[in-house]
């Protein structure tokens, strides 16, 4: 690949950074960026997090006004582009992570690069999944990906991170941690190798992860990270950190110069919403909303197509036809509510056997079922009983018993959920 350069910048890729707003202070007065908000899930649940899909005040990452298919990403960018001509970059930050919904994502990305070769793509990811999608973002051309990393210690993670949901399995706590800071370093590493720059953003945290940021910017520096990006906690009102202070402009800047003896700092940072359009300090992201100005929407009630994630459970994989008690997996679906595919399969401990063991000891075993499913719209199921359906309600997750094929149980579920309003941040959100 052209951009690919050993050792340092090519003219290529020094040109494109030129005009990169994030990674080129220079660049922030300059040129406009667009955010397109494609990727609603996330696979952890930051305490600092509580991310509002409608939250027009609001300028915080997470924040979006509407989450959009890749099709109409494409359209908003086309639009964008005529009014703007400066727009030189894409960014993918969410609103939740962009290789949770790497399929909407690189769908995204395929479908403007077809129109416009010469924009820069930028990826925000939490580096979870970074092993598994690496390859593909080399793949696809991307050379710019920022990366947060906030700990190296596990014992602070466990403090930061509320759950971590990998490949169908919930962790908490200190192996929660671990495995994330596992995955995000090996996908840092293999970036940098592969002629990716890198920037590694890092949320400070008083009294909680300040101390240790030192030793994450000499860590990243080790694996050739381009520029790190130390931002100060905003106390989301619903996250679990809301009541803790809010990091100083003065402390910031004073461990920003500690950190910059060893890697180049980013001072100019907005932390932009995940709809975000214009210069870094101009957001337009209000006037570029598609379900205002759009044709194409204006006739829709639902002016941008939601994306769900509905668990289902079978025995066979065609019908839905399990009790919710008796499943010891849920098969994963995705679509937008006519077509689904299966997105993956999870394991869990079944919630009971009999009918005995179901009035006994299974609240743990149930809660643990909530955590795992914590990012679906909606469960599909036989039949469920009172008191675990209104868990479900209770945590956000629509309950739907119904007794016939997966395919048309799925779409019967959307409509059911299209009917309620925007699911609250939570869990996942």
């Amino acid at each position: 690949m052209s951009d690919v350069c050993a050792g340092s910048l090519c003219a290529a890729m020094q040109e494109k950074t030129s005009r990169h707003p994030c990674y080129a202070a220079d660049a922030q007065h300059k040129y406009a960026r667009i955010h397109l908000p494609v990727a609603p899930r996330c696979n952890i649940q930051c305490n600092y997090c509580n991310r509002k899909f409608d939250c027009v005040n609001e300028s915080r990452p997470g924040v979006t006004s509407e989450v959009l298919t890749p099709e109409l990403a494409k359209d908003k960018f086309i639009w964008v582009k005529e009014k703007i001509e400066n727009l030189s970059v894409v960014g993918i930050a969410g609103p939740g992570d962009a290789l949770a919904d790497w399929p909407l994502t690189k769908a995204t990305i395929e479908a403007i690069q077809a129109v416009d070769s010469d924009i820069i793509f930028c990826l925000s990811t939490n580096g979870l999944l970074l092993p598994d999608y690496a390859p593909d973002i080399v793949a696809l051309g991307l050379r710019h990906v920022t990366v947060t990393v906030n700990t190296l210690d596990a014992k602070i993670g466990a403090k930061i991170y509320k759950f971590v949901s990998y490949r169908g399995q919930t962790y908490v706590g200190v192996a929660a941690a671990n495995l994330l800071l596992a995955n995000q370093l090996e996908g840092i590493e293999y970036l940098v190798k592969h002629g990716v720059l890198v920037k590694i953003n890092i949320v400070m945290i008083k009294g909680l992860n300040a101390d240790g940021i030192p030793a994450v910017v000499k860590k990243v520096k080790e694996l050739g990270v381009f520029v790190t990006n130390i931002m100060p906690l905003i106390p989301a009102p619903g996250s679990a950190f809301e009541q803790r202070p809010q990091t100083s402009m003065k402390e910031l800047n004073a461990l920003r110069n500690i950190c910059e003896l060893d890697i180049r700092q980013m001072r100019h940072c907005q932390q932009c919403r995940a709809d975000a359009v214009g210069l870094l300090k101009e957001d337009r992201s209000q006037e570029f909303r598609m379900c205002n100005s759009v044709p194409a929407c204006a006739a829709t009630k639902s002016l941008t197509p939601r994306i769900y994630r509905i668990a289902v459970t079978t025995k066979h994989g065609n019908l839905v036809d399990q009790h919710f008690g008796h499943a010891s997996q849920f098969h994963i679906y995705q679509g937008a509510g006519r077509e689904f595919q299966l997105f993956e399969t999870r394991q869990v401990e079944q919630y009971c056997t009999g009918m005995a063991e179901c009035d006994g000891e299974t609240e743990q075993r149930r809660d643990k079922i909530v955590e795992t499913l914590q990012d679906c719209d909606a469960i599909l199921t036989m039949r469920i009983g009172y008191h675990a359906k209104e868990v479900f309600r209770a945590s956000g997750i629509h309950i739907e018993e119904y007794c016939d094929t997966v395919e048309s149980g799925l779409q019967y579920a959307a409509g059911k959920v299209a009917e309620l309003p925007l699911r609250p941040a939570s869990g996942y959100k």
